[in-house]
Formats: structure tokens, sequence, C-alpha cells
């Protein structure tokens, strides 16, 4: 594919005021702060309890704007990748840009935890087509923001303990950045998966079949990786970051050993905030980024799936 001169600038994140580590989950569950480690690799999670889904994107995009030194009115686009809105209408993004007063085009995308690949990938083809304008640099917000926990059934330890909330956000700008850009992009879906991961119809809690997520996750995962850094021409071993959703440390790992990419270049950022779904890969970004660990030039693989078990990967050129 034709790499799209862009790059991410200024990151934002919210986390919930209530942390609830596995003691406290223990104290009321069938599990144990060692069983949940041993498999997941989760220690904590951070719980809404007043905050809504667009109190935490709006407090994520302030700070991808501050930090990006970018006006609210310069922004050409607002996407928020979310599964758990405040209500069915308007969109959160339409919520987000309200709290911002831009005037931005700004809606969502359900796509559970791929979600901010999806919406990344939708922004920067939005705004690489010119579709929203001609000038040189285009800006768009992108967020993934999610409350799992209010999805879990609180008695069910198997779902429960594996999520958290939060919001994370990232500035994208179009141009060129001295070779930074869009390398490498893969979507895909999984229709024979739908039943794995999912909230049924006529039910309130989500429902999970462990095994089975674990075997089509991974599968998935490095399917759509590995398709996207062959259209970008690079090795697996020469990604300098990876940057996946933050699901489970089993699954990480077991996706990271098959690609070939080396635990020291793998991001993990679960241990404290669990698997937000959309938020955990825009989190993961900001704590790299914040940590110091994406230098100039390094390629940076993101990959996530989620619900309906649909994958996607993006391969990126970090900035200078």
């Amino acid at each position: 594919m034709t790499a799209l001169a862009c790059r991410l600038t200024g990151f934002g994140a919210a986390l919930p005021a209530r942390r609830e580590t596995n003691d406290d989950l223990a104290a009321h569950l069938d599990t144990s702060d060692a069983w949940i480690r041993t498999r997941t690799g989760i220690a904590a999670r951070h719980v809404a309890v007043a905050e809504s889904t667009s109190d935490l994107a709006i407090a994520a995009a302030l700070e991808a704007l501050a930090d990006a030194d970018v006006a609210p009115a310069d922004l050409d686009l607002i996407v928020v990748a979310t599964s758990t809105p405040d209500s069915a209408c308007p969109a959160t993004a339409a919520r987000v840009a309200a709290a911002l007063d831009t005037p931005a085009a700004a809606f969502d995308i359900n796509g559970a935890c791929t979600g901010f690949v999806h919406a990344l990938a939708v922004a920067s083809s939005l705004l690489g087509v010119g579709a929203l304008g001609d000038r040189g640099d285009r800006l768009a917000l992108v967020v993934g923001a999610d409350r799992y926990r209010s999805l879990t059934d609180p008695a069910d330890r198997t779902t429960t303990v594996l999520f958290g909330d939060g919001a994370g956000a990232a500035v994208l700008r179009t141009g060129d950045h001295h070779g930074a850009g869009l390398l490498g992009l893969d979507l895909r879906g999984d229709p024979d998966g739908l039943a794995a991961l999912q909230v049924r119809p006529d039910a309130r809690w989500l429902h999970m079949d462990g095994p089975e997520v674990f075997r089509r996750a991974v599968r998935s995962l490095v399917s759509s990786a590995g398709s996207a850094l062959e259209r970008a021409g690079v090795a697996a071993g020469d990604v300098d970051r990876f940057i996946p959703h933050q699901a489970n440390v089993r699954i990480v790992d077991a996706v990271a050993g098959r690609l070939g990419i080396a635990a020291d270049r793998v991001e993990l950022d679960l241990v404290d905030r669990a698997n937000t779904s959309a938020a955990s890969i825009p989190l993961a970004l900001h704590s790299a980024v914040r940590g110091g660990r994406l230098q100039a030039d390094d390629r940076v693989l993101l990959g996530a799936v989620g619900a309906g078990m649909g994958a996607g990967s993006v391969l990126l050129r970090w900035p200078r």
C-alpha cells in the first residue's frame, strides 16, 4: 500500500477515580489475587462510578489537544471508538465536540476492543483523501473510551476480573512529517466467532467463551498483524514497538511469540488497568510516549481483536 504521510501527535488519558484491586474482588468472588495475576497479568483496574463514557472521553481529548498544542476549532474530525455510549443518541463524539465547542465532523465507531484501530483507519482515510478539505495539514481527534464494567456481571469471575474502564485519545495530523506515516493496515472479520464474546440481544451481561476467545483472538491478531507488515514490506523482527490491545498477558505473549517480536519490544499496560476495550491501545500509547519508549523513525505496530472477533492492525513510522 502507499504510505500515508501523517503522525500521531498529542496523547491523553483518563481513568475513573475508583481503583479496584484483585483483593477487593476476592472479598466477594471465588477468586484470589494469585489466580487472577497468573491467568491474566492483571493486578487492579479502574471502575467508573460517577463518570460517564463521554466524561472520560472529554478528559482524554482535552489532554491530547493540549499536548499537541491544537485548538479545538482547528479540528476537522472527531472519531470516538466506543461500544458503551452514554445513550443511543447522540453519538459520544457529538458530546465531545459540544464540550470542546468545535464544529468538527463527529461520529462514533463500535468495533468493541478493535475500535481504536478502526477509528484510526477511518480518520486517516478521510483526511488522506482530502474528503474534509484540501489544506496541507488536516487534524483529527481519535478517542477510545469504554466502561465495560457496566457490561460485566459482578458475580461472574470469568469476565468481571478482566475489564476496567477508561479513555485514551490521540491527535492525528496529516502532511509531510519527515517520513512519519501510516505504512501498513489490515482490517478483517471472523463471522464464525460472533458467539464467542457478546452481549446477547435478550441479556444484560457480557457472555464470554474464554477458550474460544483465546484461540480466535491469537489466530486473528497474528494473521492481521502479519498482513499489515507484509503490505508495508517490514519483517516482524524489525518492529521496534508492538502496542497490542491489552486483553490479557497470555494473549499478548502468544501473539508476540508467534509473530517473532521480542518481549522487550512489547508494550504491556494492563497490570493496573485491565482490559479497557477500545481505550486500551491509546492508553498504552500514552504510557509509551510518557515513558520515552518511542523514538524517532521507530516502526510501531498496533493490533487489536474484539467482540465479533474482528481484528485490525496498523504499522506506523514514528515522527521525529
